[in-house]
């Protein structure tokens, strides 16, 4: 089976280092695990089933609503680990940043409770910069604290809330000179979406602006990683402040996020942010679980090869194809979106008159059959922006690989076929 490939494996391996890691604990902190480790480790029930919750084949790719990404055996041991010991979380975070912000390239680094939350610690950080009286006014309750966000018109979305939820105002431009003339003394900062197809003007003119009227340029990059290179793409091309999700491409814990960027700025949304009361990010808790999670999963990611990890997306995405194929009427491409999980895609497409089901009834005989499926959610939609230049219509089937499991592109193969094949004879 072409999922059970080397390359996977390697995908998916612990990896070294545990011994190393083992050796290098404090004596009583060393003993008191080998004591943990001497118990019987208890069977965990499936609760899932206990709560009758069903899990499925995803076959679609990081979204949210789909519990995004699996974690790697590296990372959830190293969050087992981690709940065996109590620490201080302001250390803990503080250590963190440090040690992501070597690796990542930039000055300064924050691990958030989401990119959203990111976003969120970002705008806050414009509008208080550290000072403590602004921080307890945030959503700001008079004119005195900077409260307007420029945003270009085409980058305005789903996500725009993170922003607000701050009290600011976001303020629409269009052109490089709607946006020169934007800038006034209530400007906190300047919002990039970096996924976004639309808009008129370029990162790097977004940030030279910004930077010409002294106010922050921030970066949603959420989804946009792979390729490594993102990680560090943005804080270099000048962005004050990049987010990106932790649990979608990095494979760490879903409800993990990273905040990158400038260190002045990074630090006043740390101060922002929980575990500091009273201020707009105290229920944005990242537990000391998941901090470390999201740690081992840089380390995991930076250690994979893109080329196997790539090619393995590939020869996923041409299984599922070649099994549609003879069918008649399909017709199926691989596609790459350009920015946001920027990884080989499957699109499968046919003729209604002759196949007599519509892709969004694929769909849902998918998730009701047996495993359950999930494709992805731009299957049968006539919006573009779901997979950002492709658009299925309704009858576009899209295949996202790059969350599946060994064997499920097989088995996601063999149910395309069944179900296209049923409706080609009906």
């Amino acid at each position: 089976m072409a999922s059970d490939s080397l390359p996977r494996r390697r995908f998916f391996q612990c990896g070294g280092g545990a011994p190393a890691a083992a050796a290098a604990l404090p004596v009583g902190i060393a003993d008191a695990e080998a004591a943990q480790q001497k118990q019987e480790m208890p069977v965990s029930e499936d609760y899932y089933s206990k709560l009758d919750v069903r899990p499925f084949i995803n076959a679609a790719g990081t979204y949210t609503y789909l519990t995004a990404a699996v974690m790697p055996p590296v990372v959830r041991a190293a969050i087992d680990r981690a709940a065996l010991f109590p620490v201080n979380l302001n250390d803990l975070q503080k250590a963190a940043g440090e040690y992501l912000a070597r690796k990542l390239h930039c000055e300064a680094a924050l691990v958030s409770n989401g990119a959203a939350s990111a976003m969120t610690l970002s705008t806050a950080a414009c509008i208080t910069r550290g000072r403590t009286r602004r921080i307890l006014n945030v959503p700001p309750d008079g004119s005195e604290l900077p409260n307007e966000v420029l945003i270009q018109r085409a980058h305005r979305y789903g996500y725009d809330h993170a922003i607000r939820c701050c009290g600011v105002k976001l303020v629409e431009v269009e052109t490089l000179e709607d946006y020169d003339r934007a800038f006034n003394p209530h400007t906190a900062m300047a919002h990039f979406f970096n996924a976004a197809q639309g808009g008129r003007i370029s990162r790097e003119d977004w940030v030279r602006f910004a930077h010409k009227h002294g106010v922050p340029a921030s970066n949603d990059a959420a989804a946009d990683v792979p390729p490594k290179s993102r990680l560090w793409e943005y804080t270099q091309m000048g962005f004050d402040l990049v987010q990106i999700s932790g649990g979608k491409g990095l494979h760490g814990p879903q409800n993990s996020g990273l905040l990158l960027g400038r260190k002045d700025l990074v630090e006043a949304a740390a101060l922002n942010n929980n575990p500091y009361s009273d201020t707009v990010g105290r229920g944005m808790k990242v537990s000391k679980e998941h901090l470390v999670g999201l740690v081992a999963a840089v380390d995991w990611f930076l250690a994979q090869d893109e080329a196997e990890m790539r090619a393995e997306f590939q020869k996923r995405a041409e299984l599922v194809a070649a099994a549609v194929q003879k069918i008649p009427s399909v017709k199926t491409r691989i596609f790459v979106p350009p920015v946001a999980n920027n990884v080989p895609h499957l699109l499968i497409t046919y003729d209604m008159n002759r196949l007599k089901i519509s892709a969004r009834d694929v769909q849902a005989e998918f998730l009701q059959g047996e495993p359950s499926i999930a494709l992805n959610p731009a299957t049968g939609s006539e919006n573009e922006d779901l997979m950002k230049g492709v658009t299925p219509g309704p009858n576009g089937i899209v295949v996202g690989v790059w969350m599946m499991l060994p064997g499920e592109d097989a088995i996601v193969a063999r149910r395309l076929h069944e179900v296209l094949s049923r409706a080609s004879a009906a």
